[in-house]
């Protein structure tokens, strides 16, 4: 794996880059912040984590995503998304079960059979157009319906945005596979499991790419804007307020598309978290 890495220097070049900020988050990370957001009172560290993860996806995610938007045709982009989906609404099913919340549990379930079947597998997004929309849901947003506080905001190494209850609820899901990337994880063919989880984490950010261009035009302050739009988000989702179409949405969730194969917005196409 070393001599691979070294042998493409661009490939090591831009990660000796990304890795720069890690060790300015890690010098700078006890710097105190005045006055820091009562929600947010880690924020000196959370700001160096910011940088890093920011540098890691300059040097190396957002450029794989625009390739990926530039290379593979919109159809076949929204009929990926549309399966991770629709494999994550079987989990969302699963927590609105949990969290005493039938209703939604059954539309999220109703989505899933109609987008399995009628929908070729989930690649066509019927349910949507029947206006069931998607609600998103996890973990977290379990362990917040239970009783459990948020907890301090958070910024982690390479995942991003979260809280401390957040945080918890996702390393719950990875261990018992009770989100799409906890089931990723857990496939016995290494192989088929490394592949389907670099495309997953590619769609992921691909589908971010719009929201992120909308976030540099009108954020004066990029930490604020994402720390402030993710915790208005999850509290909305534990008070049973958001689905991936709920109007006034600061970062709505692009991965649901109310058309099988919309055409990408202008201002997303390539010069793509």
């Amino acid at each position: 794996m070393v001599s691979s890495v070294s042998s493409h220097p661009v490939a090591s070049r831009r990660l000796r880059m990304a890795l720069l900020p890690l060790a300015a988050a890690l010098a700078t990370g006890c710097a105190s912040v005045p006055a820091p957001s009562p929600d947010d009172p880690w924020e000196s560290y959370n700001r160096s984590m910011f940088q890093f993860n920011e540098a890691m996806d300059k040097a190396l995610l957002k450029p794989i995503a625009r390739g990926y938007e530039a290379v593979t045709p919109q159809p076949a982009r929204t009929c990926i998304s549309n399966i991770f989906n629709n494999v994550g609404d079987v989990f969302s099913s699963l927590h609105s079960f949990l969290q005493g919340r039938g209703h939604d549990g059954i539309n999220s379930m109703g989505r899933v059979l109609l987008n399995s079947t009628l929908g070729l597998g989930g690649c066509l997004d019927l349910a949507s157009r029947k206006g069931v929309k998607r609600i998103p849901n996890d973990m977290g947003v379990t362990l917040g319906v239970w009783g459990f506080g948020s907890g301090p905001y958070v910024v982690l190494p390479f995942v991003g945005s979260s809280s401390l209850r957040d945080g918890v609820g996702w390393g719950i899901s990875l261990a018992g596979e009770l989100s799409t990337s906890g089931a990723l994880v857990h496939l016995d063919n290494v192989p088929v499991r490394n592949s389907i989880i670099a495309l997953y984490a590619i769609d992921l950010r691909a589908n971010l790419l719009y929201a992120d261009d909308m976030v540099d035009r009108i954020a004066l302050d990029r930490y604020s804007f994402i720390r402030d739009a993710y915790l208005q988000r999850r509290e909305a989702m534990v008070n049973g307020q958001f689905t991936s179409s709920s109007p006034g949405d600061v970062l709505p969730d692009y991965g649901d598309d109310e058309d099988d194969f919309p055409e990408a917005p202008a201002s997303s196409a390539p010069s793509n978290p």
